[in-house]
């Protein structure tokens, strides 16, 4: 196939660029798009405070009659190559035909660019931060994505290795079946944890309230999530971008804040209805009427997603996961939630995955992350 390579720019491309995945699987069932105005938002350093420390250029592959065919990001998070002191280039937004001409076309155009800009390493898929969707799957095709994940078809993987690259880490996710007395798994250890450490459940009995936590909730999730792959620290914009990204679809139930005796945060847990059906069902537009699928499946659904979890270090190891499931467990009753998405975790988070060898679970996805020298 003959491939022409163009480079983002102006709005129609932009549109063309996000819109893409949704044309290349839109008769596979297990695909959940993305909301497009989100991802247009991601990429606009005007609204994507990543920016203050990230660059990004983007390129399409065209066939002979001008459609898109493939299409790929190139990313250089500054913040976190200092960091870790490495010359990364992201690679992101990957999605293309199972054709080697269109894939070698993206890949020399990302790669070439990477040594202009004097990196020395391509990693990905990976976005911008860690909480952008990452990694390719390589097993659980059969099975839906939650809404921060993301399907491909089973040929990413070996294009990837074709081209040279290996692995670098994986994430995985299990599937949790919560039991009927769920509310009485974790009560006694979690009364037993608070007196211990004199700690105390936050009232964010309004969204107003959840709110005014969540420039402490940042701070632990700083300390948190430091040391984990693709991770740098978020700036106060960062802050307000996932603020504005997730607050408007969060469900005060499903989420808990923990304060100890001088009501400083200490941990933190945030889940929500899943969102995988009725993103489906919006085909990645909001309007006018995919507003309602999401309204009604934060309000009616067997699914929980959980998607974050911040524990200071000094309270690490210390049994605070309980207290926060305790705080979910009713409301996991109440709404008829019969299963936990765990969303991705990397594979050597041990620590977090023994939380669900309690309950009936299995390990049902697994996406992984590559690396090539430049």
């Amino acid at each position: 196939m003959k491939v022409t390579i163009r480079e983002v720019s102006g709005k129609s491309d932009f549109k063309r660029f996000v819109h893409y995945p949704n044309e290349l699987y839109k008769d596979n069932a297990y695909y959940v798009p993305t909301l497009e105005s989100g991802d247009l938002d991601s990429l606009d350093a005007r609204k994507n405070h990543a920016f203050e420390f990230c660059e990004g250029r983007y390129w399409l592959a065209l066939d002979e009659k001008g459609s898109v065919v493939g299409r790929i990001a190139g990313i250089i998070n500054y913040q976190y190559n200092r960091k870790v002191g490495v010359d990364f280039a992201r690679f992101g937004f990957m999605d293309f035909i199972n054709d080697d001409s269109v894939v070698d076309a993206l890949f020399d155009t990302v790669e070439a660019w990477a040594r202009e800009k004097g990196m020395k390493v391509m990693n990905g898929p990976l976005g911008f931060l860690e909480f952008d969707a990452s990694g390719v799957l390589v097993a659980g095709f059969d099975e839906l994505p939650t809404a921060y994940g993301k399907y491909n078809f089973p040929y990413y993987e070996p294009q990837l290795l074709r081209r040279g690259y290996v692995k670098d880490t994986d994430w995985v996710e299990y599937s949790v079946t919560m039991p009927d007395d769920i509310t009485e798994w974790f009560g006694r250890t979690a009364r037993l944890v608070a007196q211990r450490y004199k700690l105390h459940q936050a009232d964010i009995s309004t969204k107003k309230k959840m709110v005014s936590y969540f420039p402490e909730c940042a701070r632990v999730l700083n300390e948190t999530y430091r040391n984990i792959h693709g991770f740098s620290e978020l700036s106060k914009g960062q802050i307000d971008d996932l603020i504005d990204q997730f607050v408007p679809n969060l469900n005060i139930d499903f989420v808990s804040v923990i304060l100890d005796e001088n009501d400083k945060v200490v941990a933190f847990g945030i889940s929500m209805p899943s969102l995988s059906k009725a993103l489906q069902k919006c085909r990645g537009k909001l309007f006018p009427f995919g507003f309602l699928h999401i309204l009604h499946a934060i309000r009616h659904n067997d699914t929980l997603d959980l998607l974050l979890i911040g524990i200071s270090d000094e309270y690490k190891n210390k049994g605070i996961n309980a207290m926060i499931f305790d705080k979910i467990a009713p409301s996991i009753k109440k709404y008829g939630i019969r299963h936990l998405e765990t969303t991705r975790e990397l594979e050597e988070n041990t620590s977090v995955q023994n939380m669900w060898n309690r309950f009936e679970n299995r390990l049902h996805k697994r996406a992984r992350c590559y690396k090539k020298d430049l």
